[in-house]
């Protein structure tokens, strides 16, 4: 079976292996020099002051972030079920909140920003998705951070890089955390959360806010190669194992080939008469929409050993979303494309001529 969804993504033979090897102790010398190592590269990946390693999904980062950056009041942006999540969680946290919300495909308008901010001086913490996955959208968060930070810049820039951090170059200069997960771009099991954060964050944290999700608590640890409760050692033992196979070819060549693979798939489904979902699509995934979808991933799952993901909510039955994050073979991903094209065949909607596969390869190669 080929996982193709937007995460869990599969985990590589190479790196079960490494997490396969004896269990090591948290609070010894040995995981101290993993712990270091894994900071490092990590470090080098996001390119930011600082960052943290929370043995959690990436919910708890969101989580984290939400109580140590807003005092005040937080300004969410909600395209769908992770931008929601963010204005739940300030709620539950206690924080007032304004919640600038659009369909799933609709990215953010920088003058709905404008006019929040203008409304509400007391915005102290700005939450988006760098994509949202509930829809595959790509917000432009480049520019709503830099906007912000030109109009005051003790606000803090948080984006959700859940389904972007080892996608696709993100421009960190205005952003103060960028969170990512384990198991989306770096192919590991779930259970890894991560932050990438800038100086100003981590001036903002100070001595932190709650205990397990002190930021503060962690920082201090994690500069000592440790952690401030138990490690997701095993997890931090693949994500070592990762890189090393991200860095056969580096990380730009990654890009590159991520790229290239959500481009020609979205041209292949497009030739056999797909229409894609969002406005502005990520490249964390190829996003589809069609009235009838369950059946096309029903007959993919059971007939051609492809699972992709479906929608949610009021797009539940009406999109199906095809990962392309991490590395994936070209081969893997002309499979699938050829697969809907004969699917779409046996259900009788579009008679197959090979023209998904076709076009793949023309665009993925020219």
């Amino acid at each position: 079976m080929l996982l193709f969804t937007p995460g869990p993504t599969p985990v590589p033979e190479s790196v079960r292996q490494a997490m396969a090897t004896p269990t090591l102790h948290h609070r010894t010398p040995e995981f101290e020099a993993i712990f270091k190592e894994a900071r490092e590269r990590l470090l080098k990946l996001y390119g930011m002051d600082e960052c943290v390693m929370l043995a959690s999904s990436g919910t708890g980062a969101m989580q984290a972030c939400v109580i140590n950056f807003c005092e005040k009041k937080a300004l969410t942006v909600n395209a769908g079920k992770f931008g929601e999540r963010f204005g739940k969680i300030a709620k539950s946290a206690g924080k007032e909140l304004v919640e600038l919300t659009y369909e799933w495909n609709t990215p953010v308008n920088l003058e709905d920003v404008k006019e929040a901010l203008a409304a509400h001086p007391d915005i102290d913490a700005f939450f988006v998705q760098v994509c949202e996955s509930a829809g595959g959208l790509r917000h432009p968060v480049e520019e709503i951070a830099a906007y912000i930070k030109s109009v005051n810049a003790s606000i803090m820039v948080v984006a959700d890089g859940i389904t972007a951090v080892g996608v696709e170059p993100i421009d960190v200069t205005h952003i103060d955390a960028l969170i990512t997960g384990s198991q989306k771009a770096l192919m590991l099991p779930p259970g890894l959360a991560m932050i990438g954060l800038s100086n100003a964050a981590v001036e903002k944290i100070g001595a932190g806010e709650d205990y397990y999700f002190n930021l503060a608590s962690e920082i201090k640890k994690q500069q000592q190669n440790t952690t401030a409760y138990t490690a997701a050692t095993t997890l931090i033992i693949g994500l070592n194992a990762i890189f090393d196979e991200i860095e056969k070819e580096g990380i730009e060549v990654l890009y590159a080939a991520t790229a290239k693979r959500a481009k020609a798939t979205q041209a292949a489904l497009e030739a056999i008469g797909f229409e894609m979902y969002p406005q502005t699509p990520a490249l964390s995934m190829s996003t589809v929409f069609d009235e009838d979808a369950e059946p096309i991933r029903k007959l993919l799952k059971t007939k051609y050993g492809v699972n992709m993901a479906g929608g949610q909510d009021h797009l539940k039955g009406k999109i199906f979303r095809i990962n392309q994050m991490g590395l994936i073979p070209v081969y893997e991903s002309a499979w699938v494309v050829n697969s809907i094209e004969l699917a779409l065949d046996e259900l009788g909607r579009r008679a197959y001529d090979g023209t998904a596969g076709r076009v793949f390869n023309q665009t993925y190669y020219k």
